[in-house]
């Protein structure tokens, strides 16, 4: 701009007017750039907010409350409810054993857990720096019992006398057909059951202690009662399912916990007892836990706690009492007339009168360790079908897999196995001997056999059985673990002649058990049935998939 010289006033309002312009042009540019940096910053805070995340929760839990879990789940399901960012909150459940909770929890592969018991929660912190069982809760209970069929229990004083493990022990002791059991220390059941004879054997019922479990004359006492079991099992599920099936004639008495004794005698016309040992028993307190996972969320952290409310709610813990279980809500009367938990149902809402204490985690494992010093000791043949079929799909090298996690489960050195491989024939057998020094050379045995020829079933099950009888070893548990994927084509045995055999022998001298594996759907399972049937055994059917776990599962009736 061009100044006036004639004017000097109208200089100085230009030069004003020209400040007021710039600083207007600049107040813009500031509001301008304060809008940006605005968006700018709102974008931030916009990019640094959480995007949703998971509420769905994968639950594991155990196999016997299977049909209260699914109908508790789907109702939770269905209640539609929701995080406070809106996520609907799920639950993924995934029936387990015991077992297999504790391994797949620890491979991350579930973000909650409910076993039977909360001594599997330990188990899945055992040796870990950082715990993982987070939250924890109880929503049902159920004492162990000793299941038995009216009529023996009341041979032995019920209900006028209240029966214990003594009594147990004394009738075992001198009715030799008299057949007991108790699942493996691999379940809930059973290992409490185990933990229940030595509170017995130390006259007991609370601080059971290391030095109780090394006293000479406690240790005799349980291995006096575990003598005279017929054989171990994977669990009491299994279990009921087996005397469902096979009835009076498959068992005497047998450990369970008390909500299976109801469950039984709604489903057959032949009734159980529950029997509450005299000297004590403990319970199944069937846990709802959160692992606390790396990748665990804040919102799966919330749908647990609303599962965990909605389990301890009024309407169901009225169904899980119409289940057979005890719930944990007290005002909820056991004695009520809608109630299962009553003598109609073989049942004592009174009972049990004494309850032990659970002793520290040490005393535990001590107790395990004990019980594989006391438990009865087993004679057992792998019976193993290598007929050139079993070349077919990799068959022969998932058999071989198997048999070596067999083999890998047999716990101590007191236990003997041997090995009967058969095609055209009997061949390569190796003898039975203690486990622990010919672990290895009979894995190396397993490894080495190769498939070709026909199916000599028979006549290798027979080999394997007129072993056992000549041994002679009435202290042991007798088995054949018997696997084959043909049809029965190649052996001198007839098979009604085994089978009565196996009857007139094994009732006059050492019980033998057959536990029959059909591997694949060519496998013969009306011979596999006679022969286990005869014996009072059992027969699976497996495949590829599931051949090892079968096997595992096997290792626990020993």
């Amino acid at each position: 701009m061009k100044k006036n010289k004639r004017n000097p006033a109208f200089n100085r309002a230009n030069g004003c007017a020209l400040l007021v312009v710039l600083a207007v042009v600049l107040g813009m540019f500031a509001v301008l750039c304060g809008i940006t940096i605005f968006a700018s910053n709102l974008n931030s805070l916009t990019d640094a907010t959480p995007a949703p995340t998971s509420a769905t929760l994968d639950l594991a839990y155990s196999p016997e409350k299977d049909a209260l879990m699914q109908d508790i789940v789907a109702r939770f399901n269905k209640s539609n409810f929701k995080t406070p960012a809106g996520l609907p909150m799920k639950i993924n459940a995934t029936k387990m054993d015991a077992g297999d909770i504790v391994d797949a929890a620890r491979a991350g592969r579930f973000t909650a857990v409910s076993p039977d018991s909360s001594l599997w929660l330990a188990q899945i912190d055992a040796g870990r720096a950082t715990p993982l069982v987070g939250e924890s809760t109880r929503f049902a209970v159920t004492p162990v019992v000793i299941a038995m069929w009216n009529d023996v229990a009341q041979s032995l004083g019920y209900p006028q006398k209240q029966i214990g493990w003594q009594d147990l022990l004394n009738k075992a002791k001198s009715d030799p057909n008299f057949k007991w059991s108790h699942p493996s220390s691999t379940t809930a059941s059973g290992l409490l059951a185990t933990l229940a004879e030595f509170y017995a054997g130390a006259n007991k019922t609370r601080n059971l202690t290391e030095d109780d479990l090394n006293n000479r004359a406690v240790l005799d006492y349980v291995a006096a009662l575990e003598k005279t079991v017929r054989y171990y099992g994977e669990g009491e599920q299994a279990t009921v399912d087996q005397v469902l099936a096979k009835g009076r004639s498959y068992i005497d008495a047998f450990v369970v916990s008390e909500r299976m004794v109801i469950f039984f005698n709604s489903k057959s016309s032949q009734k159980l007892v529950a029997i509450y040992p005299a000297e004590g028993t403990l319970w199944q307190d069937h846990p709802l836990a959160l692992l606390e996972q790396t990748n665990l969320t804040d919102d799966q952290r919330l749908t647990y706690r609303r599962f965990r409310d909605f389990l301890l709610s009024s309407d169901i813990q009225k169904l899980v009492l119409q289940s057979g279980y005890r719930p944990v809500d007290l005002k909820l009367r056991l004695d009520d007339p809608a109630s299962p938990i009553k003598t109609g149902n073989g049942v004592d809402p009174s009972q049990p009168q004494t309850t032990l204490q659970m002793p520290s985690s040490a005393v535990m494992d001590k107790v395990v360790a004990s019980w594989y010093l006391s438990k009865r000791p087993a004679n057992i043949y792998l019976v193993a079908d290598t007929s050139g079929s079993m070349a077919e799909q990799n068959k022969l090298k998932q058999a071989q897999d198997a048999l070596n996690t067999f083999l890998d489960q047999v716990q101590g050195d007191r236990d003997r196995v041997g090995l009967v491989p058969f095609a055209d024939r009997v061949y390569n057998v190796v003898q039975l001997k203690e486990i622990g020094p010919q672990r290895a050379s009979l894995k190396n045995s397993v490894n080495q056999l190769g498939a070709n020829g026909r199916t000599a079933l028979l006549d290798a099950v027979s080999y394997a059985y007129d072993d056992l009888q000549k041994r002679n070893e009435r202290d042991r548990i007798n088995a054949i673990v018997v696997m084959t994927d043909g049809i029965e084509n190649a052996s001198s045995t007839n098979l009604n002649a085994l089978t009565q055999k196996v009857k007139r022998q094994n009732a006059s001298g050492v019980p033998v058990l057959v536990f029959a594996i059909g591997y694949g759907s060519d496998a013969d399972f009306d011979v596999l049935n006679s022969l286990a049937d005869a014996t009072g055994g059992l027969s699976r059917r497996a495949d590829p998939e599931t051949i090892q776990k079968l096997y595992k599962i096997l290792s626990t009736y020993f």
